[in-house]
């Protein structure tokens, strides 16, 4: 079950916490691998969407730009039928900028030069109904 108690810390798993907070400071490959024993333990689709969100820029780090495409189509697909929001994500706005990079790697440009993407978390977009919160307590 879900703690009881003000929001913040109870309301976000500490290993989503981790793949947020190294995905903000641009380090793509440790996010993923922050979230990767969760999702392996939980099968959450949505963190699988987060993974290789964070993966498409791994690549664009690279300069990969088949890498960056097929791992933002997957990512958009994974992330899909969450939105609007979820799990405290503004899922709509991930959408939107994996769609904005994907018409940016169309018309040629390098993966390099991909607008930076934000992730943002808000307690208010916790639904409180999302699975992952359950799973994260069981043993």
């Amino acid at each position: 079950m879900r703690e009881q108690g003000p929001a913040g810390p109870q309301a976000i798993d500490p290993e989503l916490a981790r793949f947020l907070a190294l995905f903000r400071h641009g380090r793509f490959w440790d996010s993923h691998e922050a979230l990767e024993g969760a999702w392996r333990r939980n099968g959450s689709p949505f963190y699988k969407g987060l993974i290789l969100y964070a993966s498409a820029f791994v690549h664009a780090d690279r300069d990969n730009a088949h890498g960056v495409q097929a791992q933002l189509r997957k990512a958009v697909e994974h992330l899909s039928p969450f939105a609007p929001a979820y799990l405290g994500f503004d899922v709509d706005a991930i959408l939107g900028h994996a769609r904005q990079c994907l018409a940016s790697m169309d018309k040629g440009e390098k993966g390099s030069r991909l607008p930076v993407p934000a992730l943002e978390w808000e307690e208010a977009r916790v639904r409180g109904d999302e699975p992952e919160l359950e799973r994260r307590y069981e043993s």
